[in-house]
């Protein structure tokens, strides 16, 4: 990814919380244009709260009753599990709403580019939990063993229907890594042991789903729950190890890796790790170093320390907008525009 004579790329990570994908697309294209590759519908009504919209689909489940949230939790939210023993054997989840929310929007993305309103350049993005997200926030601990290849299995199929859906050479999809991260941290606890080798297990078997053809990415998050981290990274050194470990395991390329930069930390310690990126011929990286809260001057302070390590990278902010109040979102969009230059 090189940085052109004239501006840095820019990546909107996924929600941009608009009345609708076409609201979305248009907005981008006017105040962004060709500063960015890859464009999400913004995930919009429904999946604007990230997984939250999921656990409704569990909830409906005839094998699951619901349990009131643990108010210590990170995120406190309710959670399922099984009504009976009998209830967990030969589960199967149906349609989960992915793949049909991705087709919706491919339409309309299509037909805005085709009447010269997108830029023909852009790709169609599609940012998708990791299975193991909704398991982790919405399951009991005690079920999640048997819950999770389930959910992974259907939802896997769903990224199928999307790939079968949509050409190849206009599809882009991420996955969005965040409870992998708190696990990695030893933050959040999980069902099974060897938590890092397994973690990586997981990334790579749903990069290794995708068809070689079609776009892939990485959004390796902290959290944004109240706008909070569930930590404060030290360093990047715990991301670096996570991309590595994806872009060594994985069987095909990663086209990008996206890693948070919190807003205080301009210093080049927390950048210094970054020397240790391993980042294969093709595979762009995207710092999310845009914060609403101290604007172009912040950006560039953060720019100029990531700089003293690694010269080639874009621009984004370090998680997806869908928190954030809508009227706030062309001020933050013009924002990206400015700083990328």
């Amino acid at each position: 990814m090189a940085t052109t004579g004239t501006h840095r790329p820019v990546m909107l990570v996924g929600s941009v919380p608009l009345t609708n994908s076409r609201e979305v697309f248009r907005t981008a294209a006017t105040l962004l244009g060709d500063r960015i590759k890859r464009m999400s519908d913004g995930e919009t009504g429904d999946r604007l709260g990230w997984v939250g919209w999921q656990f409704a689909v569990l909830a409906a489940h005839s094998a699951f009753t619901v349990v009131p949230p643990d108010p210590a939790s990170y995120a406190p939210h309710p959670k399922v599990r099984f009504r009976s023993p009998e209830a967990a054997r030969d589960l199967t989840i149906g349609p989960l709403g992915y793949a049909r929310a991705a087709r919706e929007s491919y339409a309309e993305f299509a037909r805005l580019r085709d009447t010269g309103v997108i830029p023909r350049g852009w790709r169609f993005q599609v940012s998708l939990p990791t299975p193991l997200a909704p398991i982790c926030s919405f399951v009991v601990p005690q079920d999640q063993p048997t819950v999770e290849p389930v959910y992974e299995n259907r939802l896997l199929a769903e990224v199928d229907e999307i790939c079968a859906a949509i050409p190849h050479d206009e599809l882009a999809l991420q996955w969005d890594v965040a409870i992998e991260m708190a696990s990695w941290e030893g933050l959040w606890p999980v069902h099974f042991t060897d938590v890092q080798p397994a973690i990586i297990a997981r990334l790579a078997r749903i990069a290794d789903r995708i068809p070689a053809n079609v776009e892939l990415g990485f959004h390796l998050c902290y959290g944004d729950y109240a706008h909070h981290h569930f930590k404060e990274p030290i360093d990047t050194a715990n991301l670096v190890a996570v991309a590595n470990a994806i872009t060594g395991a994985a069987q095909r390329p990663i086209n990008w890796l996206h890693l948070p930069v919190p807003r205080d930390r301009d210093d080049d310690a927390y950048f210094a790790p970054l020397r240790n990126l391993i980042r294969p011929a093709g595979t762009e990286l995207y710092l999310g170093l845009i914060h609403f809260t101290d604007g172009a001057a912040g950006a560039q302070r953060r720019i100029a320390a990531a700089s003293r390590v690694v010269a080639d990278f874009g621009i984004a902010t370090e998680c997806g907008l869908g928190r954030r109040p809508p009227a706030t979102i062309p001020d933050l969009l013009r924002l990206h525009a400015e700083v990328a230059g």
